[in-house]
């Protein structure tokens, strides 16, 4: 089920990049005492109650002239109302009700979204009443908050949740493979999208439950059903040199959260950039199947070694995509554009595969009669079971007496060979750690 998506709206300096921390529980955004430090939108998983949604932190709404930034900061925040299922506008309650503060409330009530006013930075919520003069902004009751020291943000993540979409408003044809295809701008994916669908000779047609957006295009192929979602390129932030600069990634976001399989489209000519790795480490930890799309192939002058030579350039700058194909094409040719869905195929029942239990623990008791997990000092690490607890992606839980003391490493080579018994190329892998306790603890 595709998370649902809560902005961080308002003018500069009141609090937005704190909260966001709050909200999503780690410090990822960089906070400052200087105004206008978040130049571009930062998002992160978030959960309260049982839902999990994402929350995208955004540069403070100027309507200063004179400030070179201003409007573009304002195009990103906009697009942010735009894409969001709920925006939580923030506000200072220590300044009160600015005139700034008007005109972002004036901008949220023609976007007719839900909103939930913030008032932050409030310290006593008995004695210091002055947060109700937001009332007058027209966006219902303010809910005081201190998002640093995180009081009273359960009453706004509360708030918050009740206004999300209903989990069944976000269901899909389970019968459709959606495919997001993502990326820089110009590397292709229009091309490649168009492509797939004419060299295909598929049929477009209406399939109830898939078209949710007007960038879906749903079709048959061979028989079966497919949905492509193109999103619009991502953009590194143009010529700003500043410590905080970020990179802007919300337009594909909700694409590649609604996917089965992305196909992260690189382009041939330009090798591969510090943006495509931030696309692409966006989509392993979204947990999603995935294929790299090396495009314009035709473009680029070959020997007997230059396919070789892109394969170790990828997988050494994408090396936690090491379990993903890579497919070299040309969408303005069409050469290798069949194999596409072909491995599409293949890669999502990778990520829906289900694996009977006695087979996991059958390799698993190999595994550590080969290698055993190393002891934590005294501690002695056993491994007593493993179970698939979902799919897509596949996920499994190691019932561990010691789950603190077992090192990443270990765990990556339990990886490598479930990988090596099972397959599960295209997909990546979870493991969860539960703790059990051994008969001679108990």
């Amino acid at each position: 089920m595709a998370r649902a998506i809560v902005a961080l709206v308002g003018r500069p300096n009141v609090g937005k990049s704190t909260l966001f921390n709050r909200m999503a529980g780690l410090r990822k955004a960089i906070v400052e005492d200087t105004p206008g430090v978040t130049r571009d939108r930062i998002y992160e998983q978030a959960e309260w109650a049982g839902r999990e949604f994402i929350v995208v932190d955004t540069g403070g709404i100027r309507f200063e002239e004179g400030d070179i930034l201003a409007p573009e900061v304002k195009k990103q925040s906009e697009l942010a109302i735009e894409e969001a299922d709920v925006i939580v506008m923030v506000v200072d309650a220590r300044e009160g009700v600015t005139p700034e503060d008007e005109m972002v409330a004036g901008i949220l009530r023609r976007a007719n979204k839900p909103v939930v006013l913030a008032a932050n930075k409030v310290e006593d919520f008995k004695k210091h009443l002055g947060y109700l003069d937001f009332y007058r902004l027209g966006l219902g009751e303010p809910i005081p908050v201190s998002a640093i020291h995180g009081m009273n943000t359960d009453e706004l993540l509360d708030a918050v949740i009740a206004l999300l979409p209903p989990a069944e408003e976000e269901e899909k044809d389970e019968l459709a493979v959606r495919i997001a295809l993502v990326g820089r701008p110009n590397v292709g994916k229009s091309s490649l999208l168009n492509r797939l669908i004419g060299e295909e000779r598929v049929i477009v047609s209406e399939i109830p439950g898939t078209t949710r957006d007007a960038i879906d295009t749903p079709f048959r192929y061979g028989g079966n059903r497919y949905v492509l979602i193109d999103t619009a390129g991502i953009r590194r932030k143009s010529r700003i040199k500043e410590p905080t600069e970020r990179y802007s990634v919300l337009r594909a976001l909700r694409a590649v959260e609604r996917s089965d399989v992305v196909l992260i489209i690189l382009d041939a000519t330009e090798r591969v950039t510090e943006q495509d790795k931030k696309i692409a480490g966006f989509v392993h930890e979204a947990g999603k199947s995935n294929i790299i799309i090396v495009n314009k192939w035709d473009l680029v002058k070959k020997t007997e070694r230059t396919m070789k030579e892109f394969d170790d350039l990828i997988r050494e700058e994408l090396k936690f995509l090491a379990y993903s194909p890579i497919l070299y094409i040309s969408a303005l040719t069409g050469q290798r554009v069949k194999q596409v869905i072909e491995v599409v195929d293949f890669v999502a029942e990778q990520y829906w595969r289900k694996v009977p239990t006695a087979e996991l623990n059958k390799v698993l008791r190999e595994a550590v009669a080969v290698n055993p997990p190393p002891g934590g000092g005294k501690k002695r690490v056993n491994i007593f079971y493993i179970t698939q607890i979902k799919t897509g992606p596949p996920s499994f839980a190691l019932f561990v007496n010691h789950p603190e003391e077992l090192h990443f490493s270990y765990l990556r080579y339990l990886e490598n060979t479930l990988r090596e018994n099972f397959g599960f190329e295209g997909t990546p892998i979870r493991l969860v750690l539960r703790q059990r306790e051994s008969r001679y603890q108990k």
